[in-house]
């Protein structure tokens, strides 16, 4: 297992202000509409979601890195577990013309408003019980999505993406290294469940028997 980072450049790209993210709306009300995952999330107002999460290119170049990095080829089969609008999928297909894509989500308005050219390879469930054969993929993915669940959902999610991955394996979860992280991941998220430092994500991993890659975004 190790530590592999394809996503910061995109990470640090928004800029942030975590205070007021914190004061401009009430926080509890903007966590029970983004937690439906519905139009809200997606593509309402910012204070909520993603202030409407449309195609733009920007998962291209890390799409590109984890091709090269795990030597994907076409024909290859990958799966994405909490793959939104599949746009990270799409660009999968663009950077190895011929790879087969699957991608799971629980929003059925993600999954409906995804990139078309993928959409027939989009299922809406749930990453605890994940419909695939055992060794199904060549690589499983999780990027910003583990975080949202709680721990007895995390532990099976974890043992799921062992499960159906026959070789290789990649998770982004949030986390902070200090009290200012924490304070600023705290201020920003709206759906995480799951709150955790490097050393006790590492311990989710040992403790599900997670024998793949991982890296973390920080809110610094």
């Amino acid at each position: 297992m190790a530590y592999i980072d394809f996503l910061s450049a995109v990470h640090k790209k928004t800029q942030r202000d975590y205070l007021g993210r914190v004061n401009e709306f009430p926080k509890a009300e903007a966590a029970k509409l983004a937690k439906k995952f519905d139009y809200d999330y997606w593509d309402g107002d910012r204070k909520v979601g993603y202030g409407g999460y449309k195609y733009d290119g920007r998962w291209r170049a890390v799409a590109d890195a984890i091709a090269q990095h795990y030597n994907l080829k076409p024909g290859d089969r990958i799966l994405d577990v909490g793959c939104g609008k599949a746009f990270l999928l799409y660009d999968f297909t663009q950077a190895v013309p011929g790879i087969e894509v699957g991608g799971i989500d629980i929003s059925e308005y993600g999954i409906s408003h995804a990139k078309e050219e993928v959409r027939p390879f989009l299922k809406v469930c749930n990453a605890t019980e994940l419909p695939f054969e055992d060794n199904s993929f060549k690589l499983v993915f999780s990027i910003n999505t583990l975080h949202n669940l709680y721990c007895f959902e995390l532990d099976k999610a974890l043992r799921e993406i062992e499960r159906v991955s026959k070789e290789n394996k990649y998770i982004v979860v949030e986390s902070y290294r200090n009290e200012s992280e924490k304070a600023n991941l705290l201020y920003w998220q709206l759906t995480c469940e799951s709150f955790y430092t490097p050393q006790e994500w590492d311990w989710w991993f040992k403790h599900c028997g997670y024998s793949g890659d991982h890296s973390f975004i920080y809110f610094e």
